[in-house]
């Protein structure tokens, strides 16, 4: 367990001091994480804009995946680090075991799945055909390897529910790392490897997932986090449900972005490849730009759901408040850098005239609405902390399918491209503010039951 934060400490330390100590290693391993996508889009664009545009058509899919192992993590965290408020540690050791094969089992099908309609899926997302074997090559050995993807995931979501972020970081940082350097290898050939294009870029990931989930098995092993003895009064099933019962919903809310990504790049592909290329560019950023809001996605919810399962509902309060004061300043000065840098960054990504222009376009307006995406991304982790996972699955539908697809669809109609980049804008604005109040009204609403529980 990392030595700045103990799992007792989150009970009583400063609110602030000990967010921070929890964070910033996680910026560090998030950071690392998303350069799995970024280094990819760059390499892969050093091919030519056709790859380019075949790996943008991925993202929605492979991010399904991944928001289901998230969703997994998060059910994972919020389980164990409830009972580890609550002082039953040999429950949240049977739940860490219980947790990892879960997520292995479901992974696996979805994977399996998604393979088997692969044909389907990318016809539907509007792929153009001379796209597909490129598609193909990169999908292939990215679904047979996905269930080593999960693992490091919800491994590292037990660790975090232990107070320790630190090792979860390392982890991931170096799996980013080898990644980097897997990715030129595997992609452009060296010595004996061949050169194996966009498929070289996808066995790249494997590789670094298999090492990934090696080193997090044995670590949990090695700090008995894991347990295949059920406790007094638990079973495999129970402990399964549990998690699921917040991990599914919360897997289905993350589900939503790209189910909703893959309707706005079929949006998107009504203006050719190019655009595809640069909305692809884009969403790699995105998501580079929103590191301080993952990480806090990550570390903010076993400091929540400990105090939550201490009652501590002051300090619950205090967390959420301190961290989405820090989502908005950090956002805000994140969008002036993003507008200084953007015509370097567009000629890092593309020698193509076109794409650089639009990803300028994409620079300057969707970073507008990151600030406002953070704090919904915020009280969604925090809902499920306080184990109100449908309350952050209603909140992802309204922003994605109620707010976001729908102005995006109205912006693109009346403005076209720039519209449908001001249209997300300003669904983001919009369901920032309902998810401030939304969680408010969560929090006095779980802290009213327990006075009447106590009260009788």
């Amino acid at each position: 367990m990392s030595p700045a934060v103990s799992a007792k400490s989150l009970l009583h330390r400063p609110i602030p001091s000990t967010l921070w100590q929890m964070t910033w290693p996680v910026i560090v391993g998030v950071l690392t994480l998303i350069s799995f996508n970024v280094v990819d889009t760059f390499f892969v664009g050093m091919l030519g804009t056709d790859p380019l545009a075949a790996v943008s058509f991925t993202f929605p899919v492979t991010f399904t995946v991944v928001s289901l192992s998230i969703g997994l993590g998060i059910g994972t965290s919020a389980v164990i680090a409830r009972k580890r408020g609550s002082g039953r540690e040999e429950h949240a050791r049977f739940d860490g075991t219980t947790a990892l094969t879960v997520a292995a089992l479901l992974v696996a099908v979805l994977a399996l799945i998604g393979w088997l309609l692969m044909p389907a899926i990318f016809a539907l997302l509007g792929a153009q055909e001379r796209l597909l074997p490129d598609i193909y090559a990169y999908m292939t050995p990215w679904f047979i390897g996905a269930v080593w993807l999960v693992i490091p995931m919800v491994g590292n979501a037990v660790l975090r529910a232990a107070g320790d972020t630190r090792t979860p970081s390392l982890i991931m940082a170096s799996g980013g790392l080898l990644n980097a350097v897997f990715d030129p290898i595997l992609i452009f050939g060296w010595g004996p490897v061949p050169a194996l294009g966009v498929q070289g870029a996808a066995l790249a990931s494997v590789l670094s997932w298999v090492i990934g989930s090696v080193l997090v098995l044995w670590y949990l092993r090695y700090k008995q986090l894991l347990s295949l003895r059920a406790p007094s009064g638990a079973t495999w099933l129970h402990s399964a449900r549990q998690i699921l019962s917040i991990g599914l919903p919360a897997a289905g809310a993350n589900m939503l972005t790209p189910l909703a990504m893959a309707v706005l790049t079929a949006l998107v592909a009504v203006y050719g490849a190019e655009a595809v290329a640069a909305f692809g560019v884009g969403s790699r950023l995105e998501s580079l730009a929103s590191v301080v809001i993952l990480a806090l996605s990550m570390s903010l919810p076993p400091l929540i759901s400990q105090n939550f399962g201490a009652h501590a509902f002051d300090r619950v309060s205090a967390a959420y408040k301190v961290a989405v004061r820090a989502v908005l300043i950090i956002q805000l000065l994140m969008y002036g850098l993003l507008i200084a840098l953007a015509p370097m960054i567009a000629a890092v990504f593309t020698n193509d005239p076109e794409v650089a222009e639009l990803i300028r376009l994409f620079i300057y307006v969707m970073p507008l609405g990151y600030g406002a995406q953070g704090v919904i991304i915020l009280t969604n982790s925090s809902l499920n902390a306080l184990h109100l996972p449908m309350s952050a699955l209603s909140l992802s539908v309204i922003r994605l399918f109620v707010m976001f697809v729908p102005l995006s669809w109205l912006g693109g109609l009346w403005y076209d491209l720039p519209g449908l980049f001001v249209g997300g804008v300003i669904a983001n604005i919009v369901t920032g503010f309902m998810a401030w109040f939304w969680f408010q009204r969560a929090l006095a609403q779980e802290r009213d039951k327990q006075q009447h529980a106590v009260t009788g």
